[in-house]
């Protein structure tokens, strides 16, 4: 006989496989009386030959990578953010000033760029986080991944499509159970 789950062979009457652990059918054989069954004439579907692999594993990698892909964008983005209010907060435009009219003065902006530095770090430090901890399979990485894909869902409408993707990878209790699965402990 030959174990189901990974091919190693086995003493007949045995209800477990020593190797992996997996539980054994009983193979019922055909009575002797009766033809053996015929095989179709056609091979299964591929979907049939194929055991799909869990939603876990073949997601993760695919999204560890977005993750770190995402966090480059808040990097630069917050780059481009940040140029954007010193070029604006700290130049008068002409004589006139910034049009805004005479009594309204853009240098309040200025403040808002530590604001925004602030933000674009944590934000691209959080997702370079999970980015490394999925692909890494961390076993911190999943709890935080949903945190963060939830705060990301405000971002529009790339951080809104990250964040339905990872919770729907990553949310469900099977997911769950998979993913403890295959974290790495250490």
């Amino acid at each position: 006989m030959v174990c189901q789950a990974c091919g190693n062979s086995i003493e007949a009457g045995v209800r477990f496989c020593p190797q992996c652990g997996a539980q054994i059918a009983a193979v019922a054989s055909p009575p002797a009386a009766y033809p053996p069954p015929n095989p179709p004439p056609y091979p299964p579907p591929y979907s049939q030959m194929m055991s799909p692999r869990p939603r876990v594993q073949r997601n993760l990698q695919t999204l560890g990578i977005l993750w770190c892909i995402f966090g480059a964008y808040r990097v630069v983005a917050g780059l481009i953010a940040i140029f954007i209010l010193r070029v604006t907060s700290f130049h008068t435009f002409g004589n006139a000033g910034w049009q805004w009219g005479h009594h309204l003065n853009p240098m309040w902006m200025g403040v808002l760029i530590p604001i925004i530095t602030l933000v674009s770090i944590l934000a691209a430090f959080l997702a370079f986080l999970v980015g490394f901890g999925l692909l890494r399979r961390r076993s911190w990485a999943r709890v935080v991944g949903i945190i963060v894909a939830i705060l990301s869902l405000i971002k529009f409408p790339i951080g809104t499509a990250l964040g339905i993707y990872t919770l729907w990878v990553l949310l469900p209790s099977e997911s769950a159970m998979e993913y403890d699965a295959i974290a790495d402990r250490s």
